[in-house]
């Protein structure tokens, strides 16, 4: 594959079996924090109710927030939710409105100790942030059930469009190099009382090492919920006897660190993997063909489809975080032409900015109709935005 290197713009031409559609469209890098930790995991939300997305960050000690102004001439206005919650790393944050009251609710992972699958008082805690009136103070966390080795963690909505918050750990208790016991994800219903005590159910993944999951939804409907690690992609159902596995592998018997679904119109699917753990293939599986896009990044750690050029399909743009053999780290867009998901064509955002791509996540930031990508460094150490500037 030829990688086209743009340093600001990128051009893309895309073809369609029924029409040639033309399409130009610009990515301008900025970063709005270089003074970042690690960049564990980055999230976007309304955080104060003002009706624009801001950015949410869980940095090594601290949960973060940056507002938006809604101006880019201005300065985004970083505030710090919480601080020191354990001796060990942050590793993760949820962030989303599942009340309808225009603001998110945050939860976030901590004691990130992977060698230490034994302890839970050594690995893994989980925490739920109470806001107070002025959401620009710290928040008040309260701790909630935790397994070792939490990793990951989303809100997800349930068949009945109510929301649990579900949390996967990277390891099973007691597992060693991804061997003996399996994952458990555990699922939280929100209580009425958010500073009470937080029933959960413990779902035996039957995997042996877990390290992302997607949720599944379309149009605001329900569909499942994609767990991917050592063994490949599992799909978990939601009904009214809870949580269940449905049977369905979206990928078996490949190991897998990042997992996202997209579509590629008309009704057809696709989902996007890195492999393996920390891997350097980035892959699409759609019908029944497995098409790998790239096997050249090294570390890949970050994944999002979103359809940012208005083409009615998705595009996937992923980041990895240790050179590659030219000695690069960075973000890409691979840009599909077909319908079948096996012809994909390679970009740069923008090379000016150095990322060593830790998470990402896409939202439209400045409220054009565009979706903007949001990527946080490792080593670089950086924060930034990737403005989409397709209808400038």
């Amino acid at each position: 594959m030829v990688m086209e290197k743009l340093l600001v713009s990128v051009i893309l031409i895309s073809s369609l079996a029924t029409q040639c559609m033309c399409q130009t469209a610009t990515f301008k890098g900025e970063v709005i924090d270089d003074k970042v930790a690690i960049g564990y995991g980055v999230a976007t939300g309304d955080v104060d109710g003002d009706g624009k997305p801001d950015i949410l960050l869980a940095d090594k000690t601290e949960i973060v927030w940056y507002k938006n102004t809604g101006n880019r001439l201005e300065k985004w206005h970083r505030y710090v939710i919480a601080k020191n919650l354990t001796e060990q790393d942050n590793v993760c944050i949820a962030a989303r409105d599942i009340d309808g009251d225009g603001k998110v609710e945050v939860a976030v992972g901590a004691q990130w100790n992977p060698s230490e699958t034994k302890n839970p008082k050594l690995s893994g805690a989980v925490f739920y942030l109470v806001p107070p009136a002025d959401r620009t103070q710290l928040w008040e966390p309260v701790k909630l059930h935790s397994e070792v080795t939490i990793h990951r963690m989303k809100w997800v909505m349930k068949s009945d469009n109510t929301f649990q918050l579900a949390v996967l750990p990277l390891h099973g208790e007691g597992n060693t190099g991804g061997n003996g016991a399996g994952v458990k994800l555990i699922t939280f219903d929100v209580p009425e009382n958010r500073k009470g005590i937080w029933a959960y159910e413990l779902l035996e993944t039957g995997m042996h090492m877990t390290h992302n999951f997607q949720p599944m939804e379309s149009a605001g409907r329900f569909l499942g919920l994609a767990v991917g690690g050592k063994e490949g992609v599992q799909v978990f159902l939601n009904g009214a006897a809870g949580w269940a596995p449905s049977g369905n592998w979206m990928v078996a018997d490949k190991g897998i660190g990042e997992i996202r679904t997209g579509s590629l119109g008309k009704g057809q699917l696709f989902t996007a993997t890195i492999e393996p753990m920390h891997g350097t293939s980035l892959v699409v599986y759609s019908k029944d063909s497995r098409t790998v896009l790239t096997d050249r990044m090294k570390e890949g750690h970050a994944l999002v489809c979103a359809d940012f050029f208005d083409q009615g399909r998705d595009q996937i743009v992923m980041g990895w975080r240790n050179p590659d053999v030219t000695g690069e780290t960075g973000v890409r867009i691979f840009v599909g032409s077909d319908s079948e998901g096996k012809q994909w064509k390679e970009y740069a955002l923008d090379e000016k900015i150095k990322m060593a791509c830790e998470d990402i996540t896409a939202a439209d930031l400045d409220g054009d109709g565009d979706i903007d990508v949001i990527a946080s460094g490792r080593s670089s150490h950086n924060l930034a935005v990737y403005w989409n500037q397709r209808k400038n």
